[in-house]
């Protein structure tokens, strides 16, 4: 175990801090601390005071050099972002909070972004995905619960993983979601969505806490969760992973047939097109994804606009 510096103290405060002052999830914080582990090791100070503009560099580097341990394929260039925003964020709270004066946070700039490209399922490829998973298994039963969940609610990854059994209401066919910086959100269940996860709720045998569970290996039949597990602590050790819940969602889009490698954030990306393209107002859809701002919404318009594509079709090459 390496031996802490006053760097890494000051990493474990600001962790603290998340959770305590500030209410993170433990899903958030968790992420967090996972990211500026990745920082303290790839830079070479061991002081917060020691950060200057080749401590950034080389993080920068290390970015740049990184390979995803799984994919073997380097950090996209939101990912880069993404993690520099959270040290950002570090380096905000040492001089608020610890009323350091350190390096300044508005300092450490991003990198240039290319616009945002969407990538959607056309409709007989989400008919395919969804239509993939044995229903004739537990295994089945759950996975179909899962794709018809996101495409039904545009939910995040880490939203839709951390869903328990009491987050739903079948009454109301609603889910309060609770997203980014903590704010909460009515999201809607079809009925495909309310059909699969009945069905699924109904095969389980055990009072596990945690929505969407895995299975344990010797369970060759899909039939029972690990017995020595399930009311330990409600059974959270039982909850699939974010990772986990990838698998799903690549495994059936192979057996589905589907080149373009979809991950959950494409059943997102779905799920809002589906909307707009059909008549729903952007703010509306604001709303159901959980976005801050409208200008990240607006990423659908050019997909999703009948009137141009009619516009086009009706004046374009008259003369």
């Amino acid at each position: 175990m390496n031996k802490p510096t006053p760097l890494s103290q000051a990493v474990d405060r600001y962790l603290l801090h998340l959770e305590s002052e500030l209410g993170k999830s433990q899903l958030t914080v968790k992420n967090y601390a996972h990211q500026l582990k990745d920082f303290l090791n790839a830079v070479s100070v061991s002081s917060p005071t020691k950060i200057e503009k080749a401590t950034i560099q080389q993080y920068k580097q290390h970015l740049h050099r990184f390979l995803d341990p799984i994919t073997g394929k380097e950090l996209t260039v939101r990912t880069k972002n993404h993690r520099l925003t959270v040290l950002r964020a570090f380096l905000r709270y040492l001089i608020q909070e610890e009323e350091l004066n350190i390096y300044p946070p508005d300092r450490v700039l991003r990198f240039k972004e290319d616009p945002r490209q969407v990538k959607v399922l056309f409709a007989e490829e989400l008919k395919r995905l969804l239509d993939a998973p044995d229903t004739t298994t537990l295994r089945g039963k759950r996975d179909k619960a899962i794709l018809e969940t996101f495409f039904s609610t545009g939910m995040r990854l880490s939203e839709l993983a951390s869903l328990s059994r009491k987050d739903l209401n079948f009454k109301t066919r609603e889910i309060s979601v609770r997203g980014k910086r903590g704010k909460v959100r009515v999201v809607f269940l079809s009925d495909a969505a309310v059909t699969a996860i009945e069905c699924y709720m109904k095969a389980r045998d055990d009072a596990a806490s945690p929505l969407f569970v895995g299975f344990a290996k010797k369970d060759s039949v899909d039939r029972s969760l690990d017995a020595s597990m399930k009311l330990s602590t409600g059974g959270e050790e039982l909850r699939l992973t974010v990772r986990s819940i990838q698998n799903v969602v690549k495994r059936y889009a192979l057996l589905a047939g589907i080149v373009t490698d979809p991950s959950p954030h494409t059943l997102r990306h779905s799920f809002a097109t589906d909307l707009l393209r059909n008549g729903a107002d952007l703010r509306s859809v604001q709303e159901m994804l959980g976005h801050k701002d409208l200008s990240t919404t607006q990423i659908y318009t050019h997909v999703t606009n009948p009137q141009l594509k009619e516009v086009h079709r009706k004046f374009h090459g008259k003369a």
